[in-house]
């Protein structure tokens, strides 16, 4: 065992105590709920899961979805602890059964600026979500504009001590950085408790976490109607979905950072087994969470090993200090999560994007669309995002002029001045495989193109980035064929691959197959053959 596993795992398990108290408190579930799923969440994952950074366990945005949602169900406050622990069941089985039907290659539609951009907005989000607890304000719910408004108009009942408790405690767990062999959340936690009895901090008006029962009610399954089971159904969706955003940008942010690679289907069938035993235990939905992920990273985690340690050290730590823990501050709560966050702020992707003069927009775009439009409606408009990027990307009707350089090879002639263009022959090649988004646009780009040359007998079209073709791009190229023979131009074809030959023939375009070719060099060469037989 590495040692730098187990001092990661005793301080995620330091941070895991208070994000769990305060997750439940956002879902309106006992405290004991959202620790028993981090334990569980965390144990399983360690064992099935991939990501040696990733810790599974409860996360704010599911914890405020199912709030939202077991508040819109008609049923008493009894039946909605049982929903809950269903909706988790649901949830449990909708990642299973993603895994088992392969459908984690959706995941690879986001692209890296996408997830930089988001994980940038979800530590931000968390961390203004934390202002409140801060400031001993209660009863802020929505999205960052509305929780920042509120505390604007709330801002003569802010609790100057209870700023002071968090602030505090944010300044050590800094220093403490420092000093990499120390966990410490738990040495920050221990401060926090000795302090509030020390200061009688709750005299002044500070929140603190309260008891935590320890007991594991038995289930019960109250009289629910087919009615409000179809509404828990129709609510499983949206904490499956963000649970996925939250994890799998999570887990590709840390995988990027480290040069890991993670197998989306695996992690599915991962996430859905950590929660089924969150489910077992009758807590709450987890998933990757972004703040203990990078609590793990920063910690210095080399292995899957951290997250077991945090898993027995936060059984340990709640066996032995509960009675402790129920005078915790919840200033300090806030000060853990947020230090834990401090790591995700840094712009360095941001600038190297900017660098580059790549994608840069896309991701300041998708992590204002989590800090504007909440984690859920971020995400879908970050998937968005990258899909647009590819349409665009697909579309654009860019082409290639190419010549001869060397014996064999041709490169772009308008970026080599060394390239030799053929004589009567024009060779061109389109920057993006063919589809029926942007065939025709390409095949209009290259007639324009031709028609600034000298005439030409024969033209070359080298389809090396289309390893196949839809019936719009199929019926798109033999017009472009029909076309160009009515002015006397004849096309070939050049590294045709064999699925484009096979639809060619099933298409009747006996004639198109025969002028194609598998290289360049040969197709110029049967261009040039041709030109000279009819001479």
């Amino acid at each position: 065992m590495d040692r730098r596993d187990f001092v990661a795992g005793l301080s995620v398990a330091g941070l895991l105590l208070p994000e769990a108290v305060a997750y439940a408190t956002i879902a309106g579930l006992p405290p004991q709920r959202a620790i028993f799923a981090a334990i569980a969440g965390t144990a399983v994952y360690a064992l099935v899961g991939r990501s040696r950074l990733a810790i599974v366990s409860p996360t704010s945005s599911s914890a405020a979805i199912l709030a939202a949602a077991l508040g819109t169900l008609a049923a008493p406050d009894a039946a909605k602890a049982m929903l809950a622990t269903l909706a988790v069941a649901l949830v449990a089985s909708t990642f299973l059964l993603a895994g088992v039907l392969k459908l984690g290659s959706l995941t690879s539609f986001v692209s890296r600026p996408v997830l930089r951009g988001f994980a940038f907005g979800l530590a931000v989000t968390i961390i203004i979500k934390q202002l409140p607890s801060l400031l001993g304000v209660e009863g802020l719910d929505g999205g960052i504009p509305q929780t920042l408004h509120g505390l604007w108009l709330q801002s003569g009942q802010w609790n100057w001590t209870s700023l002071a408790t968090g602030i505090g405690a944010l300044g050590l767990l800094l220093a403490l950085r420092r000093l990499p062999k120390i966990p410490g959340a738990l040495l920050v936690i221990g401060c926090g408790i000795l302090l509030s009895f020390a200061l009688d901090l709750v005299g002044h008006g500070v929140a603190v976490v309260g008891a935590i029962d320890l007991r594991l009610a038995s289930p019960s399954w109250p009289a629910l109607d087919m009615m409000l089971l179809s509404q828990l159904a129709e609510l499983v969706l949206p904490l499956f979905l963000i649970l996925l955003a939250e994890s799998w940008g999570t887990m590709r942010s840390l995988a990027l950072h480290r040069g890991d690679n993670i197998d989306a289907d695996r992690e599915l069938r991962a996430l859905g087994w950590s929660n089924l035993a969150a489910a077992t235990v009758q807590g709450m939905p987890v998933g990757a969470g972004f703040s203990a992920g990078s609590a793990n990273e920063a910690a210095g985690a080399q292995s899957r090993f951290a997250g077991a340690v945090a898993a027995f050290g936060l059984t340990v730590l709640l066996l032995a200090g509960s009675a402790a823990i129920a005078h915790l501050p919840k200033p300090v709560l806030a000060a853990v999560v947020i230090a834990a966050l401090t790591n995700a702020l840094d712009p360095a992707p941001f600038r190297h994007l900017l660098e580059l003069k790549r994608d840069f927009m896309v991701a300041i775009g998708a992590a204002l669309a989590v800090l504007l439009l909440g984690v859920l409606d971020g995400m879908l408009v970050a998937i968005l995002l990258s899909l647009l990027l590819l349409v665009q990307r697909l579309s654009s009707p860019a082409i290639v002029r190419l010549g001869r350089i060397g014996p064999h090879d041709f490169v772009d002639a308008d970026r080599h001045s060394e390239a030799r263009v053929p004589a009567n022959v024009s060779v061109w090649r389109p920057a993006e495989p063919l589809f029926f988004g942007n065939a025709e646009r390409i095949f209009a780009a290259v007639e324009e193109r031709s028609k600034g040359e000298a005439p030409k007998t024969a033209l070359v079209l080298s389809l090396e980035g289309s390893v196949d073709l839809d019936s719009s791009a199929l019926d798109a190229l033999i017009e472009f064929e029909r076309r160009l023979a009515r002015d006397g131009t004849i096309l070939f074809l050049a590294r045709v691959h064999d699925p484009v030959r096979d639809l060619l023939l099933r298409a009747g375009a006996q004639d198109l197959v025969e002028r194609s070719s598998y290289s360049v060099d040969d197709a110029v060469a049967a261009a040039e053959r041709r030109d000279s037989t009819h001479d």
